[in-house]
């Protein structure tokens, strides 16, 4: 068995990426700039993104944050968002989720200009990765893509099977892994609340990805010893032992399936790392789309 840790992995991309700002800033006199937009005060957003700025800055990028309260209006923010496409000395746009209810989340994405939009969910981006051909890939489904080839595996001819259909995982990984490229020809089957027989259609996966938000919901009877099972769900459960009075646990009962799979991603230190590195090599993709246009 063979735990794959997004830690060391997403630690040699964000080395390659630092090389490339390098070489960007001596051959063009610039360095990537990423503006994350905040609504609201969630807990668990602001130490993300107080994560992503922290990462943007080792790497040489500038990032800047900019916070609005949680009764912005849907007005203010997509007028937020049109300021920061009119900057040309903003190269990546990203608006960090959930947003509060009273928010389109759609309105806000579509509002973004669609060669800053580093996140990849403007419908633009979206559409050019479901036809095969990508500019922005949302960083979970390329950064799982890049710490299973990086691991040694393939998707070539496999059948993958994804939990959880939303469009910041579920439908992008499925596009990507099934389209016809390096790094894709899978066979995927894409599961939801809807779908008859989960558990045997998880259990005829060479790779699982569980995006599902349900916590430890992947038991041993719905995989194999063949099975590379990816975690994507982050989810706060009570434990009185615990310092904090919680735990962090995946989608996937990691002690229940850890002794059957052939490989697997803890949480934390799996998906969750490989997402803020996948993010920032976007952030340097736009920046090469800038200075060269």
């Amino acid at each position: 068995m063979n735990i794959i840790n997004g830690i060391l992995i997403s630690e040699k991309i964000k080395q390659e990426v630092f090389i490339q700002v390098l070489e960007l800033k001596k051959t063009y006199g610039i360095s990537p700039s990423l503006s994350v937009i905040l609504v609201g005060d969630d807990p668990a957003s602001s130490i993300y993104v107080r994560t992503k700025e922290r990462e943007a800055n080792k790497l040489g990028m500038h990032s800047k944050l900019i916070k609005l309260y949680s009764d912005a209006t849907e007005e203010e923010i997509i007028n937020q968002v049109h300021m920061l496409n009119a900057d040309s000395s903003v190269h990546g746009i990203l608006i960090q989720l959930p947003l509060p209810a009273h928010i389109n989340e759609q309105h806000i994405t579509e509002a973004i200009n669609p060669l800053k939009d580093v996140d990849g969910l403007n419908p633009f981006n979206m559409g050019l990765l479901a036809s095969g051909n990508p500019r922005f890939v949302p960083a979970t489904p390329l950064g799982i893509q890049q710490m299973i080839l990086r691991s040694g595996y393939d998707f070539k001819g496999k059948h993958v099977v994804v939990l959880g259909r939303s469009n910041i995982v579920g439908r992008p990984i499925s596009n990507l892994l099934s389209n016809k490229s390096d790094g894709g020809n899978a066979t995927v089957t894409l599961c939801h609340s809807y779908t008859n027989n989960i558990d045997e259609i998880c259990k005829s996966a060479d790779i699982l990805i569980a995006a599902i938000g349900i916590p430890n919901y992947v038991k041993s009877h719905m995989i194999t010893n063949r099975t590379i099972a990816i975690d994507v769900g982050i989810n706060r459960v009570d434990d009185i032992n615990a310092k904090k009075g919680y735990k962090l646990v995946g989608d996937i009962d990691y002690n229940n399936v850890f002794n059957k799979v052939a490989a697997i991603t803890p949480v934390p230190g799996g998906v969750g790392p490989m997402t803020i590195a996948m993010l920032l090599e976007n952030t340097l993709k736009a920046t090469l789309l800038h200075v060269e246009n």
